[in-house]
């Protein structure tokens, strides 16, 4: 027994050598065993931030502000500069037939959507009444006749009673006063032969009058065209005598007029045959084409809104323009195709070229992020990324600008990636992630 017992103290006393400032006791673990394991898990957190700041360096060492680039590849494209509005679609020519007479329609011959030739029959009134009118004017005028035939008679007999009493008077038969009497007596015959001459003159001019108005019992077409609206219905009674009532309106569908709604701001830049185009709701990819043919000088206003009306004409072989269609406008100033192309909030203008001298060159101008309203191009500089990944400054030369996109005549090739735009994290977001990214676990 004390043999082992003297066997156990050696072992622990050499246990005690070689770990100094540690105590063994028997049965526990010894502290010492406990902080090496903790320091343990301390090593994949290092590597951690180790590998973070690595790659952070390597990502952002060519900027080190901490800016997010966003950039797009300069690329071949088409860019136009316009003048855009709100317009609707109307017929280029439309006419309201209407009725000149009151009366009854009693046939209408054609419905909405029909085609109709010029001076073909549209609608018939009932001409009852006109043709009641037309038969007592005409025994009006007989009447007439008739008594103008007998005034004339009594004018004969009146001038040959003054031949006889002239007679008698240069043979002192009778009294001077006889022979006025008659001389009287025969104008009076010659007024009342006059009278009813006008009243025959007045009748006929009545039953001329009527004979008109039964031939406006008939409608006919006054143009070619498309039966588009018939606000009057077989058997309605139409009042002629205040309003012209419309039976029908046709419109010439063949070719279309666009009128644009155009802002005072913008009416400015528009000029009389300039290139225009519309899309419709229903189809906007495709274009409907014109030009720009009048501009009204009479603006429409409303909640102090100034707007002019600005029409151009396109044709409809196909009729799938209709009327009242509501057009997206544009009115192009300017425009080119197959040109490079950037967008507009990666330049920073430095310098505008004259709008005058650039609208003869290449038809008008754009406004540009950076650049004024009405700039026709210009010098400008942007940021490239090159190849190694850092940034260039660049100076070009700009063509056609617009909200959107530039046009870039020199300075750039193809292919070639340039800075849109940059943003920068803020500190607090900053310091947020740091923390996130370090916090340390606890220590015991």
């Amino acid at each position: 027994m004390n043999k082992t017992g003297k066997t156990a103290r050696t072992e622990t006393t050499a246990r005690e050598e070689a770990t100094p400032n540690v105590t063994f006791i028997p049965g526990a673990t010894p502290i010492r065993r406990k902080r090496r394991t903790r320091t343990w898990l301390w090593i994949p957190v290092v590597l951690a931030v180790l590998g973070a700041g690595y790659y952070g360096w390597t990502r952002y060492a060519t900027n080190p502000t901490g800016a997010a680039m966003v950039t797009q590849a300069v690329m071949r494209g088409d860019i136009e500069n316009s003048v855009t509005a709100v317009g609707t679609l109307d017929a280029v020519k439309s006419v309201d037939a209407g009725a000149q007479v009151s009366g009854q329609l009693k046939a209408l011959h054609f419905d909405i959507g029909d085609k109709v030739e010029q001076n073909q029959l549209v609608a018939e009134i009932d001409p009852a009444t006109i043709e009641n009118r037309i038969e007592i004017d005409q025994a009006e005028l007989a009447n007439l006749q008739a008594q103008l035939v007998s005034k004339k008679a009594q004018l004969v007999l009146k001038q040959a009673n003054i031949d006889r009493q002239r007679n008698l008077v240069a043979a002192n038969s009778i009294a001077q006063s006889t022979l006025d009497q008659a001389i009287a007596d025969l104008a009076a015959a010659e007024a009342d032969v006059n009278a009813i001459e006008a009243q025959i003159r007045k009748q006929q001019a009545t039953l001329a009058g009527d004979k008109v108005d039964l031939g406006y019992t008939k409608i006919f077409a006054p143009m070619g065209g498309t039966i588009v609206a018939n606000p009057a219905k077989e058997g309605q009674t139409l009042n002629a005598n205040q309003t012209t009532p419309t039976i029908v309106t046709i419109a010439d569908l063949s070719t279309m007029t666009v009128k644009a709604q155009v802002s005072e701001a913008d009416v400015g830049k528009l000029k009389v045959g300039m290139d225009a185009y519309f899309t419709l709701l229903g189809q906007p990819g495709k274009r409907f084409e014109g030009k720009l043919r009048q501009i009204q000088p009479m603006p429409d206003t409303a909640n102090n809104v100034v707007l002019y009306y600005a029409l151009f004409d396109v044709p409809n072989p196909d009729g799938e323009l209709m009327m009242s269609m509501s057009a997206q406008v544009f009115f192009v100033q300017s425009s080119a195709k197959d040109v490079l192309i950037v967008p507009s909030a990666a330049l920073r203008m430095t310098g505008e070229k004259d709008g005058g001298q650039a609208a003869g060159k290449r038809g008008g101008n754009a406004n540009a992020a950076g650049g004024k309203a009405g700039a026709a191009g210009g010098s400008a500089e942007l940021t490239v990324v090159t190849p190694s990944g850092a940034p260039e400054t660049r100076a070009v030369d700009v063509g056609i600008r617009n909200r959107v996109n530039a046009e870039i005549t020199s300075g750039l090739n193809e292919g070639d990636t340039v800075v849109v735009a940059t943003g920068t994290d803020t500190p607090a977001a900053s310091t947020r992630g740091s923390q996130r990214g370090m916090r340390m676990p606890p220590m015991f």
